[in-house]
């Protein structure tokens, strides 16, 4: 069975690429678990871009030791306001540095928006998910949630900015809905979805 090896240590991202993956022929393993670390630096100005740096670079580490004939999959994601003109946008992560607490960030773009108006409060979660192929092709696909940012800080389900973002279709924050709701309308869960159409193609 090919190996999928995804550049994330993140246990949560790992179960939901487990799920929507499940019935494609392949064992799906984090750099973290065999061991080989990549760690790039993010230069795009898109999140595809992004996702595409940190899947070469996976791909270059696998290489360096000696792992080769993997799928090497990769994401970038965040978070897009109209009225901020789409920032914090790729910079999502690093917005007032990678070590501030997303408690202090979502305050702080609160308080950016406190006098900007409900029809104004436009915003998304953006996710791109890279895939490159053994023979070195490259797979990119985009996945979207629409919603608005809230008033306040809510909900105990999500991270990082899901306690402000409020999905279109609901009243409530997206760390107020259940996991299992939140991966089914998610950015990410859509853009794997993406994903794994055209694998199943490629790997019929």
């Amino acid at each position: 069975m090919i190996k999928l090896v995804v550049a994330t240590g993140n246990k949560d991202k790992m179960r939901e690429i487990r799920e929507i993956f499940a019935d494609l022929p392949l064992s799906i393993v984090s750099m973290k678990e065999i061991g080989v670390v990549s760690d790039p630096e993010e230069t795009g100005v898109t999140f595809e871009e992004n996702s595409l740096i940190k899947a070469r670079a996976e791909s270059s580490a696998l290489a360096a030791a000696g792992e080769e004939g993997f799928l090497v999959l990769a994401d970038d994601s965040g978070l897009e306001i109209d009225a901020l003109g789409k920032a914090p946008g790729v910079l999502s992560a690093r917005f007032m540095g990678h070590d501030t607490s997303y408690d202090v960030k979502n305050a702080a773009l609160l308080e950016k928006l406190k006098d900007v108006s409900e029809e104004k409060r436009t915003a998304r979660f953006v996710c791109a998910i890279s895939c490159i192929l053994p023979d070195g092709t490259e797979l990119v696909k985009r996945g979207t949630m629409e919603g608005k940012i809230g008033r306040e800080i809510a909900g105990d389900n999500g991270f990082g900015y899901d306690p402000i973002f409020i999905p279109d279709g609901y009243t409530v924050s997206s760390a107020s809905i259940s996991p299992e709701e939140k991966n089914r309308i998610s950015h990410r869960g859509k853009a794997l979805r993406a994903m794994y159409a055209e694998l199943s193609q490629r790997l019929a």
